[in-house]
Parts: C-alpha cells; sequence; structure tokens
C-alpha cells in the first residue's frame, strides 16, 4: 500500500520498520518537530531519525489545525492509507478523511479502557492484570474509533519501558496483518461501558508517595521507568528509584526501618533494589548505603 507514516517517540519505531519490511511504499513520514533535551540540544525524534535513515521524507507541521497548508500538503500524497502511532498531535476531520482507507491508530491498551495519552503508565498504576494494544480505526473523538485487531499480554512486574517496548512490537505486527487483507478484519465499536482516560503523566505523580500502599508505591516505581522516573527525597537531594519490592515489615509511613532502606509504607513497606543520585550511575542500594547513609528512623 501507499502508506503515510506519523508518529513520534520509539514506541513508533518498530511499527514504521514492519512497514518497510512488508515493502509497504512509505510516502513520508510526519513526526514532532525536534525538540530541546535536558542538555540544551536540539534533537529530532525517534521516528524523524529513523525515516530519514531509511530514506523517507519527514514533515514536521506544528500543527494540521493552525497550518492549512500541512493539510493540503497531506491530501496531495494520494495515501491509500494512515497508519499513526503515538503521533501526539490532534488530526481533524480532514486528515482523517484524506486517505482512501482512513487512518489507523496503534493504541496502547485494550479499549475503551485508557483512551488518551498515558494508557501504558495508567494501566500498571492502577494495578491492571493485563494490557494490549488495538488497531483502532481513527474517528474525531478522542480514542473513541472502532477496533480491528486487538493483542493481549499480562503486565506482571514489567516497566512501563518493559510494556512499551513489547506492545510496540505487537502493534507492528498486528498493524502488519491488519493492511495485508483489510477487508478480514471488519472495524468493531468499542464497548460502552468501562471507558477510563489515561491523562498525561505530570511530573510531579513521580515522588513517591509513601502514605500509599506498598504494593501501589511498587506501581509508581515500575509506571515511571524510564520516564519520568520514581524518586524520594532527603535532605534536599533527590534519589531516583529504578526497582523495588514489597517487604513484609511496617512502621509509620515514610519511616526507614533498617539497613537494607526498607521504608514504611501506609500498609507494609517497600525496599528499593536499583536507586541513582543525581549525577551519578544506577547502583545497588546497598552500593548507595556504603556512601550515602540512610540510617534506620529516618525520615523521608
Amino acid at each position: 500500500m501507499r502508506i503515510i507514516f506519523m508518529g513520534t517517540p520509539e514506541f513508533a519505531v518498530p511499527v514504521l520498520d514492519a512497514l518497510v519490511a512488508a515493502s509497504h511504499d512509505v510516502v513520508a513520514a510526519y513526526s514532532q518537530p525536534p525538540r530541546r533535551g535536558n542538555r540544551g540540544k536540539v534533537a529530532p525524534s525517534p521516528v524523524q531519525a529513523r525515516a530519514e535513515a531509511l530514506g523517507i521524507e519527514v514533515r514536521t507541521p506544528l500543527s494540521f489545525r493552525k497550518e492549512p497548508d500541512a493539510v493540503v500538503a497531506f491530501a496531495a500524497l494520494g495515501a491509500d492509507v494512515a497508519v499513526v502511532a503515538a503521533y501526539g498531535l490532534i488530526l481533524p476531520v480532514a486528515v482523517l478523511a484524506a486517505p482512501r482507507l482512513g487512518c489507523l491508530n496503534v493504541h496502547g491498551s485494550l479499549l475503551p479502557r485508557w483512551r488518551g495519552a498515558a494508557p501504558i503508565q495508567r494501566a500498571i498504576l492502577a494495578g491492571d492484570a493485563e494490557t494490549g494494544v488495538g488497531i483502532m480505526q481513527m474517528e474525531a473523538g478522542l480514542d473513541t474509533g472502532p477496533v480491528r485487531l486487538e493483542g493481549r499480554t499480562p503486565i506482571g512486574g514489567k516497566t512501563a519501558g518493559e510494556l512499551s517496548g513489547e506492545l510496540s512490537e505487537m502493534g507492528a505486527r498486528l498493524m502488519v496483518e491488519v493492511l495485508r487483507d483489510i477487508g478480514c478484519y471488519p472495524a468493531a465499536a468499542q464497548p460502552e461501558d468501562g471507558v477510563t482516560y489515561a491523562a498525561k503523566i505530570d511530573k510531579a505523580e513521580a515522588r513517591l508517595d509513601f502514605l500509599r500502599t506498598a504494593a501501589e508505591v511498587e506501581r509508581q516505581v515500575r509506571a515511571f521507568n524510564p520516564a519520568p522516573g520514581a524518586f524520594f527525597e532527603l535532605g534536599g537531594e533527590r534519589v531516583r528509584v529504578h526497582s523495588a519490592e514489597v517487604a513484609a515489615e511496617s512502621g509509620e509511613a515514610g519511616t526507614v526501618l533498617d539497613d537494607r532502606m526498607t521504608i514504611a509504607c501506609g500498609a507494609g513497606a517497600i525496599r528499593p533494589l536499583l536507586v541513582q543520585r543525581a549525577g551519578r550511575g544506577v547502583m545497588t542500594s546497598q552500593d548507595l548505603l556504603r556512601g550515602f547513609a540512610i540510617p534506620a528512623g529516618t525520615r523521608l
């Protein structure tokens, strides 16, 4: 097929690669414009970098709604279908309707649960037992379109990064399958019950809340790994927690209980396993404690 690809983060790259590997004609890739990173350097998105490496034309409009010429240029490509994966811009009706077969989205949840910006993190935070990915026919509403095909996977102890990688690869396979013969995958309307919204992650949510249960705090750690990174503060310094386990101990919430950095929560306790001080590498909690004392009784 003649395809327009639309995506921005690393999640979308395997989908683009799968389309190319399946010998589709990707006539253009749309991505959000290059942004300034943490070190002040302006860098292209992962999708832009990959598309350019593949010799695919890249377009980076700021907004289709404010740039009518961008809509005209999009329609002029004469695509059979647009494949969208975590693009990050709202597509007006004129864009959705331009390709012959419309726009198909790779969405990282089991719709209608977790419509919106951060479905993977929200599923982990909520303690969902499973999640998945759906190939959705896009319409004007926020992730309200009918679904052509979906896959499922248990969440277990996976981090957001691990789950994102798994769902990205799964979505890439499912998209290629749908495009092989789209007539075999009719669009099924989403159920009216069970709708939830996955609000965009606020960096403030990454601060560990020890008033919550230990299970909830452990889910915070996994949901915000790799970004924005769960953390606690001690003496004005932020300590990032990359992984943790639930412990059987108990005590006053936020109190360090022993020399293994076990921290009491609202119910139960959490024990950080991999941590990181500002400007340092990732290390075990025991390595951290050798040069950064956090004695039992410390309040975090």
